[in-house]
């Protein structure tokens, strides 16, 4: 921690620093890498100990500082950033964009490896993200712990502002709840996606900043995807082709803040099957009448526990990134009821209809990074929409 007042000196040899300002005032340094910037957002942190790109470039990280509790990040590069499959998706990426505003890690290591492009240092830089190495990642793990996340500011440069500097530049910055972040990942019309198979029956997904391996979750299955933004209304027929079901995917903020996409599933076609996934799994619920509610610190890493009532009494291992959560106190008259939940500390992880036309699961099924252990959630779903 830097001494009182004082900006940590430049380096003699021009290498840069990095600095993380905490609401709370906690200082925290380490080494620069990536971009030379300051920024602000909420800090968060991750327990996964693989997949570090595809966590970077979840939509559902935007706005934040992402911290990995995982020492060594970086041993196996960034793939090539214009890699993509037969769907025109990225490979080994759940986006084309870096999503945080930082990272920060305990240790980059260098890359070994033969799909590697661009060291994690690189990638950061030519995404004008700044990140910091070498900071005591367990020390600040802790202190999200205790407190719950908050805001911070990450500043990596030669010459670096002073503490007051900092404090005054948090202050200027929005909180992460007042910001309508979707906007920026959310496509802006209507878009196919070809599954390749004839006479494929099609599914809507609301677009909130949806991972691509959602969407490849379906492609795989036979299924053509329409990419909805927030705000649209849910078609029952689009380009002459009717429209089988309904996905609500992933995307980050409040989900409280997006007024136009509840209303759009509140007014949907209820013949048809929907699934919910992460903030669509909150989406559908605020839609019924329930409620949420922002987490001390969330879910987010492959190693979260999640116990399924249906199958009966099954435990899954689910990749997640989440700050919300749904209330279950809130589901009296909504039509809802729990299916699934953390047995860790009781978080609702999924709900759904008696009639099962209706589903959500606040963990990702696709497990992209993370087991795949979940995808009959897919393959339940898709069966109804191929019988509607």
């Amino acid at each position: 921690m830097s001494r009182k007042g004082r900006a940590p000196p430049a380096s003699a040899d021009g290498a840069k620093r990095g600095i993380l300002f905490l609401e709370d005032g906690s200082i925290f340094e380490g080494q620069g890498i990536g971009a030379s910037t300051t920024t602000a957002g909420e800090v968060v942190f991750t327990t996964g100990m693989a997949g570090y790109p595809e966590s970077i470039t979840d939509p559902s990280y935007r706005g934040q500082i992402l911290l990995f509790t995982y020492p060594l990040i970086g041993n196996y590069g960034v793939p090539a950033i214009d890699g993509k499959d037969a769907w025109g998706l990225p490979i080994g990426l759940e986006s084309r964009e870096v999503q945080p505003r930082a990272v920060l890690i305990r240790s980059e290591t260098s890359p070994h490896h033969w799909q590697s492009a661009l060291s994690l240092g690189d990638w950061l830089r030519k995404a004008g993200v700044p990140g910091i190495s070498g900071i005591d990642t367990r020390r600040l793990t802790g202190v999200l712990r205790s407190g719950g996340v908050q805001r911070g500011l990450v500043a990596v440069g030669r010459s670096l502002p002073s503490k007051e500097e900092l404090r005054k530049a948090l202050g200027r910055a929005p909180s992460y709840t007042e910001e309508e972040l979707v906007r920026e990942v959310a496509p802006p019309r209507p878009i196919w996606i070809k599954s390749g198979k004839s006479h494929a029956p099609a599914v809507a997904v609301l677009d909130c900043g949806c991972k691509a391996s959602i969407f490849r979750s379906i492609l795989q299955r036979g299924v053509d995807v329409l990419r909805l933004p927030p705000g649209v209304e849910f078609p029952e027929r689009y380009d002459g082709r009717p429209i089988r079901g309904y996905l609500l995917g992933n995307g980050p903020g409040d989900p409280t803040l997006l007024h136009d996409a509840i209303e759009s599933i509140r007014s949907r076609p209820k013949q048809r099957p929907l699934l919910g996934i992460c903030l669509g799994h909150q989406l559908l619920a605020l839609s019924e009448g329930a409620t949420t509610y922002k987490m001390k610190f969330g879910h987010r890493g492959q190693n979260k526990p999640v116990l399924f009532n249906e199958p009966k009494d099954r435990g899954y291992i689910l990749s997640e990134n989440h700050g919300f959560a749904v209330d279950p106190a809130s589901l009296k008259g909504t039509g809802l009821v729990p299916w699934a939940l953390d047995p860790d500390d009781g978080t609702l992880e999924g709900l759904r209809r008696t009639d099962g036309r209706v589903m959500c699961v606040q963990g990702h099924p696709e497990g992209s990074p993370g087991p795949k252990e979940a995808g009959f959630v897919f393959d339940e779903f898709l069966r109804r929409v191929k019988s509607a």
